[in-house]
C-alpha cells in the first residue's frame, strides 16, 4: 500500500500546485486519501450536491460542466492527470457548482471533507495553499470568458486547444495529444459541431494538428499559437 501511495504521490508532484506544497501537507493529503474508480459516463458529483472533499485525477479524465433545463450541455473543461477538483465548496460550504463526469475509465485520489476540515481547523495557514488552487481555476475562467467574448471562431478554437495542451495553466499535465471529441470541443467554445469540424480541418490541412476519432494531436505549437493570435499565414 505504501509503495502505491508513493507512486501516486510522485505522479501528483508532476504538476505545480501539489509540488509547491510543504512536505507535511503532501504527506497529509496522500495518507488520508483513498482511491476511487469511475467507469465512462459515471458521475463523480452533480451540481447542487454537498461537498464530499477533494479529488485528484490519476488516470482518465473528468468532464466539468453543467446541463441546462433544455438538456444542452455547457462544458467548461476536461481535466486529466493530475488535476484537482472540488476546492470551491471547501471554501464557501455551498453545494457543488457544476457536474463532474468520467470521460473514460477514470482513477481518482479522494481526500474526504472531514479530513480536510480537521487539517484546516488545526493548521489554518494551509488555507492559503488551497486558495492558490482556486486562484488558478479563477484565472482560467477569466481567460476563457475573455476568449469567448473577444475572439473570432478560428482563434477561439486554437486558443482553447493551446489551453488544454498546456494543462490549463498548470492544473494538469501538459500534453500534445488531446483525447477530446469534436462535440466536446464545440461545447467548450460555444460553436456548432459543423463549424468546429471545419476549423479543425483547416488546421489539419496546414499540418498544425492531426485528427483521429476522439483525439486531436498538436503537431506545431508555434503555428497553433500564431493561429490563436490571428497571425497565421494561410
Amino acid at each position: 500500500m505504501e509503495s502505491s501511495q508513493n507512486r501516486y504521490r510522485m505522479q501528483l508532484e508532476t504538476t505545480p500546485w501539489f509540488r509547491g506544497l510543504s512536505v507535511e501537507l503532501r504527506d497529509y493529503l496522500v495518507s488520508h486519501a483513498s482511491l476511487v474508480t469511475l467507469e465512462r459516463g459515471e458521475v463523480l458529483y452533480r451540481r447542487g450536491e454537498q461537498s464530499s472533499g477533494l479529488y485528484a485525477v490519476l488516470g482518465g479524465a473528468l468532464a466539468i460542466g453543467t446541463v441546462g433545463v433544455d438538456g444542452k450541455e455547457a462544458l467548461l473543461a476536461v481535466l486529466g492527470p493530475t488535476a484537482w477538483v472540488g476546492e470551491i465548496s471547501l471554501f464557501d460550504g455551498l453545494p457543488r457548482p457544476n457536474n463532474a463526469t468520467a470521460v473514460s475509465r477514470t482513477l481518482l485520489l479522494h481526500v474526504p471533507e472531514a479530513a480536510l476540515k480537521d487539517l484546516l481547523d488545526t493548521t489554518p495557514r494551509y488555507w492559503r495553499d488551497f486558495a492558490l488552487l482556486m486562484a488558478q481555476r479563477l484565472r482560467l475562467s477569466f481567460d476563457n470568458a475573455e476568449a469567448m467574448t473577444l475572439l473570432p471562431a478560428a482563434q477561439r478554437v486554437a486558443n482553447r486547444l493551446l489551453s488544454i495542451a498546456g494543462g490549463y495553466g498548470g492544473l494538469n499535465a501538459a500534453q500534445s495529444r488531446i483525447r477530446l471529441s469534436q462535440d466536446s470541443l464545440a461545447s467548450m467554445v460555444s460553436l456548432s459541431r459543423q463549424t468546429t469540424n471545419q476549423l479543425l480541418k483547416n488546421l489539419e490541412s496546414q499540418r498544425i494538428v492531426s485528427l483521429k476519432s476522439g483525439e486531436i494531436t498538436i503537431l506545431d505549437f508555434d503555428r497553433l499559437r500564431a493561429a490563436s493570435l490571428g497571425d497565421l499565414d494561410t
